[in-house]
């Protein structure tokens, strides 16, 4: 493309020169002036010329050439019909042919426009400056830019400094560019946005770490929100505001307390420039709640909250945003040992406690659900006096006797030596069973420790006192091997009723231990020689007795046998393996049961 100076756009010379110095010069000097000026123009040459006139299908342009030119109309009017030109107006036009069929010199301005906005491209590729461009569509590998009428690619690496997930967004976009690649004899122009962002942000950067002191409030907006915390942009630098830092109270997730796009006000709490690094603080704005958590909240002091978490160890309540306090699963119920904190209460529900301990240091305050209401076992003494008679169902059985419910969260223990006079139970499920509903007696009552005793032998039968009033000592009787001690036998006399045959007592070689000779269930004929009423023991002998015949112990047998698989297989029926203890039953107490 020519200079502004040369010969060729300085066509007007010959019109607009000083006529003095025309009227100065011969013929001869004059047609030579006329035939140098002629010779500047050339096809392909882009020049500057006026519209002499406007028609319907050309605008005549004079370019100070011996022919006029024609431009045609539809270069100079609008998408809506409009010409855009009137007699008078100067316009760059390219110099396509200087000589038509008819004598016209032909003209196009689109072209002359393409070629400077080419030449304004290369200038501004070789001196390093932005140029302005649209996005017009989306290409394969990036986007193609509309750069004053000439298309350009925009690669997809060079749009953003970071990857853009949707280009369709920045379509009918205008942005600023850096030209990486330029080529005019193939139409190539390689564009880069990313430059231009690179040296925004840097110099955004450079701005924001200025004006950012540790301490003080800064303004952001919400960039990204993460599980662990918001990104916050300050300007050309992203802060990162933690979860922890989000509120003095609990935070599930960021998006509970803010949105991409939001502008909030935080506090810088440390900033690096050389790692690029600002952590900020939303919570930091408002005082720490556990300041003056104990004034607030001073011992047996009664509050209310909501329920915000339940464990298995407990449940946490709100009491204000940032505190938090725990009622334990040994501080809600009197009478209940609750496993599951979830069958009382549920997350959401606002609930009454009596504060109970309140620790600073390590930020936590114990409530108490029970503290609201007396405890039951202070009064059980007045309830439930020694001897008297209560009536309760069983709620459970265990190896050691049954509990059964004297009243709501109250149990009464029903020691298995409590539950006969005289038999040798091996299980409470010998006389009770889960469900029944039973009279007993209150033998002990021990509020302090939670214990209440109960008895029904006493409205059962008393096998050995019938026993020992129908018989008498010296009288002989048929029983079973119920037991071989070291010390002698004992004989199952009737049902609940044992006596002790002494080694002493019985009929043996003494070399011969007593399980070499006796087995458990076998019949043996035993005389009464002492009967105890106040330890209600029976003393029994085998000297000096006949023994059994064939006839009587085949008699006898079937029944002592029995009765001794009964009592040997106890601890292996269906009742050793008895319920386990239901919520609320109480520990099995510590007195030994007695022998």
């Amino acid at each position: 493309m020519v200079s502004s100076d040369d010969p060729k756009k300085n066509n007007s010379r010959l019109r607009d020169g000083d006529a003095a110095d025309l009227e100065g010069l011969g013929m001869d000097q004059l047609l030579d002036m006329y035939e140098k000026k002629m010779s500047n123009f050339a096809e392909g040459d882009i020049v500057r010329g006026k519209i002499l006139k406007v028609g319907p299908a050309e605008a005549v342009v004079d370019i100070g050439y011996k022919s006029e030119g024609l431009l045609p109309i539809t270069e100079v009017t609008s998408w809506n019909g409009e010409v855009q030109v009137k007699v008078g107006d100067e316009v760059e036009v390219y110099v396509e042919r200087l000589e038509s069929t008819n004598g016209y010199v032909l003209l196009s301005r689109e072209k002359a426009q393409r070629m400077l906005i080419w030449d304004r491209i290369e200038a501004a590729f070789k001196d390093d400056q932005a140029i302005t461009g649209r996005v017009v569509d989306r290409v394969k590998g990036g986007l193609a830019v509309d750069v004053g009428g000439v298309k350009a690619f925009l690669p997809g690496s060079l749009i953003d400094t970071k990857p853009v997930k949707n280009l369709d967004a920045l379509k009918g976009h205008e942005y600023k560019f850096k030209i990486v690649s330029f080529d005019k004899k193939r139409n190539n122009i390689v564009l880069s946005r990313r430059a231009i962002v690179e040296v925004e942000q840097a110099s955004a950067k450079k701005d924001t770490f200025a004006r950012l002191e540790e301490g003080k409030l800064t303004h952001g907006v919400v960039k990204n929100i993460t599980d662990y915390g918001v990104f916050v942009d300050l300007g050309g630098v992203d802060g990162l505001l933690h979860i922890t830092d989000i509120s003095w109270g609990r935070v599930n997730h960021p998006s509970e307390y803010f949105n991409v796009g939001d502008e909030i006000e935080v506090i810088v709490l440390k900033f690096d420039p050389a790692a690029e690094r600002v952590s900020l603080g939303y919570k930091q704005k408002s005082q720490d709640p556990w300041v003056d958590v104990v004034e607030r909240y001073p011992l047996g002091t009664k509050v209310s909250g909501k329920v915000v978490s339940l464990t298995d160890y407990g449940a946490f309540v709100e009491l204000e945003e940032g505190v938090e306090g725990l009622i334990h699963v040994s501080e809600m119920s009197w009478t209940r040992k609750v496993r599951n904190p979830s069958k009382l209460l549920s997350i959401g529900t606002h609930v009454e406690a009596v504060v109970s301990d309140v620790n600073v240091q390590n930020r936590r305050i114990s409530l108490s659900l029970k503290a609201l209401e007396q405890n039951p076992w202070e009064t059980i003494a007045e309830r439930y006096p020694v001897n008297a008679t209560i009536t309760g169902k069983v709620r459970n059985l265990t190896d050691f006797g049954a509990f059964v419910e004297v009243e709501e969260g109250i149990d009464g223990l029903i020691h298995i030596s409590d539950m006969s006079w005289n038999r040798r139970l091996k299980h409470p499920n010998e006389v009770l069973k889960k469900g029944d509903t039973v009279t007993a007696r209150v033998i002990n009552v021990d509020g302090e420790n939670q214990r209440l005793s109960l008895s029904i032998k006493e409205f059962l039968p008393n096998e050995w006192d019938n026993f020992a009033k129908s018989h008498q000592v010296g009288e002989e009787l048929i029983g079973h091997v119920a037991k071989i001690t070291d010390f002698g036998l004992f004989i199952r006399l009737a049902e609940g009723v044992e006596g002790l045959a002494h080694v002493s007592e019985i009929n043996r070689d003494m070399k011969v231990k007593l399980d070499k000779v006796f087995h458990l269930g076998e019949p043996v004929r035993a005389r009464i020689i002492k009967i105890d009423w106040t330890d209600k023991k029976i003393g029994l002998t085998t000297r000096d007795v006949e023994p059994l015949s064939d006839a009587e112990r085949e008699q006898h047998a079937g029944a002592g046998g029995a009765a001794a698989h009964s009592e040997t297989s106890a601890e292996h029926s269906e009742s050793a393996a008895s319920e386990s203890a239901d919520e609320g039953t109480p520990a099995p107490p510590d007195e030994t049961p007695p022998s």
